[in-house]
């Protein structure tokens, strides 16, 4: 009431924690990763008005969550997504993931997360084309007629595209595990996987794996705006590092070490951007450290043991499942008010 927060102040200052790294992204992978995220964000704010309008509802666009929205989807999106991918994302983010359940405040996924996983689940080859780093400017950047036909046509020109796709780490380590190869083998022989490269950003992947330095900073400016708080976020990564050094120091040749996990997919942007939704976690400290705990060792089981080499949209996404459950049992008991009391209540 007196703080001076609103949901439009709310959503802007977490788009302004987002653009360092989105503006990174674009850097690395040129126009068509620009494309990317304009078409997404455009296709979710049009949906937004779209249903808005339907339900005779006045227009919400100006709260920034459609567009919010927009950008995480985009950031979980491969840099040259074809353009039919980002509207329906953005279409079902919206549509389905948001408004149907009523619109801000009432669904109970993660919208970017929920279409994330639909495309991923509907359109496998579309979402694991991984293309390489090439740079906004630099003797092998795409200009901004080549990278309209690459998102519009799929058209590369002269370059053939399989010159220009690459594996990610997690989806090089899951292949070459599959082969019998050591996790060195697998990493540092065959991949060339650098820990500084990763940090900064500078390997493929979805737009959101770029610098995980710049992530971070991003999510530790909302803990100290007080838009978040650090529960989820440490739950989060304690919850997927904490096994993945178990695992490490037990077989180090089959498991990767923490440090891999931290930097590489999209843990880091999960943790502080997507989990810590807070229409879509629980409302108590305890509860969102359940709750963060939860989405980091799933995240882990999914990376480690089943055929997704990423694991963060569907960890999510299953806990957000969870949170009533959640909120159920870590209310605290209100004040004058006994256990016992609260139990029989």
């Amino acid at each position: 009431m007196h703080g001076g927060d609103s949901i439009p102040k709310v959503m802007h200052t977490v788009i302004a924690a987002l653009m360092p790294a989105t503006l990174l992204s674009v850097g690395l992978f040129g126009f068509p990763a620009l494309l990317v995220i304009v078409i997404t964000t455009a296709a979710c704010m049009v949906t937004e008005f779209i249903a808005n309008a339907l339900r005779g509802r006045p227009s919400t666009l100006h709260d920034g969550s459609a567009a919010l929205t927009g950008i995480l989807l985009a950031l979980t999106l491969p840099p040259h997504s074809p353009w039919w991918i980002c509207v329906v994302g953005g279409v079902f983010a919206i549509g389905v993931g948001k408004q149907v359940y009523g619109g801000l405040g009432y669904n109970m996924f993660n919208p970017a997360l929920i279409a994330r996983v639909f495309l991923l689940i509907s359109f496998p080859v579309e979402l694991t084309t991984w293309p390489e780093v090439s740079p906004i400017i630099g003797d092998n950047a795409f200009s901004f007629m080549q990278s309209l036909s690459i998102i519009f046509s799929g058209d590369y020109g002269s370059a053939a595209m399989d010159t220009i796709t690459a594996a990610t780490p997690l989806g090089h380590y899951k292949t070459e595990m599959g082969l019998g190869r050591t996790v060195h083998e697998a990493l540092m022989t065959t991949f060339g996987f650098d820990y500084i490269n990763a940090a900064s950003g500078e390997m493929g992947g979805s737009l959101g794996e770029t610098s995980a330095i710049l992530l971070l900073g991003g999510g530790l400016y909302m803990i100290h705006k007080k838009l978040i708080g650090w529960h989820i976020p440490a739950a989060m990564l304690a919850g997927c590092l904490l096994p993945a050094a178990i695992m490490w120091l037990v077989n180090g040749d089959k498991y990767p070490d923490p440090l891999f996990h931290l930097l590489t997919g999209g843990l880091i942007l999960g943790a502080f951007f997507m989990a810590t939704d807070m229409v879509t976690s629980p409302v108590t400290p305890r509860g969102q450290i359940i709750f963060g705990a939860g989405c980091g060792f799933l995240t882990y089981v999914i990376r480690t043991w089943t055929g997704y080499p990423e694991g963060v949209s569907f960890a999510v996404v299953i806990m957000n499942c969870a949170v009533p459950l959640i909120d159920q049992y870590t209310r605290p008991v209100v004040y004058g008010k006994s256990k016992r009391a609260k139990e029989n209540a």
